[in-house]
């Protein structure tokens, strides 16, 4: 059994993708960021970065593991799996090239954009702009990528599972794909997948229905070493 620390996001949807397709038993345990969770002892024991998602894996080779941050939790779960990774070392060598790729650029650029488009108070042209570009500059290596491909790798994989929960929400973030037709059809073959309906709609019910308050932005935002929460 896997204790699943999570809250619906896209980081968040990374993870449960893989899960619900790999068919691996989980429990999940909601990670309210909103109200400050993630700074909870219990939690930071197994995230030291304060962030979900997270994973308890009681059943790795006959230990506990946890296991923190969104591409090492999928790198975790393809390896315990033995699925939805190459086995040979080019294979592996593209994957770990493509799965560091969004967690260094499409993922945080999507994330401070949408930080500007969702959070920020106030006008900010240039740092949107800024988030904005690099979002578009990233969707377009993701374009070049898939030119010729069903899949970033070929066939489908953990790196597909890592980039599309970033690029399912292009459109909120005031991005179209028109001129990414390449990265529109591939994100509408994932979409259409059972498993990540699934991952995408696992605690739904906990999303929020309002913009947030100044509680809310005071724990999400600002922290510092001196003042993590």
């Amino acid at each position: 059994m896997i204790d699943f620390h999570y809250w619906p996001t896209p980081n968040g949807w990374k993870v449960s993708i893989m899960l619900e397709e790999c068919g691996l038993p989980y429990r999940m345990v909601p990670v309210n960021i909103g109200k400050g969770d993630q700074f909870k002892p219990e939690f930071l024991a197994i995230s030291p970065n304060n962030r979900m998602p997270a994973i308890v894996d009681h059943d790795a080779d006959g230990e506990t593991v946890a296991v923190f941050e969104s591409g090492a939790i999928l790198l975790h779960l393809a390896e315990k799996s033995g699925r939805f990774m190459p086995t040979d070392r080019r294979g592996r060598k593209e994957t770990l090239e493509w799965l560091f790729w969004q967690v260094g650029n499409l993922g945080p650029m999507a994330g401070q954009l949408s930080h500007f488009v969702n959070y920020a108070q106030g006008e900010h042209a240039y740092s949107h702009r800024r988030y904005a570009d690099e979002y578009n500059r990233c969707l377009g290596v993701l374009e070049r990528r898939l030119e010729g491909r069903d899949y970033i790798l070929g066939d489908y994989s953990i790196a597909d599972m890592a980039s599309f929960p970033w690029v399912l929400i292009s459109k909120p973030l005031g991005q179209g794909l028109d001129e990414f037709l390449n990265v529109a059809r591939w994100r509408e073959a994932i979409k259409q997948r059972p498993a990540v309906q699934r991952g995408v709609d696992l605690g739904k019910e906990l999303r929020r229905r309002a913009p947030p308050g100044e509680e809310e932005r005071r724990i999400l935002f600002n922290q510092t070493a001196k003042h993590p929460v």
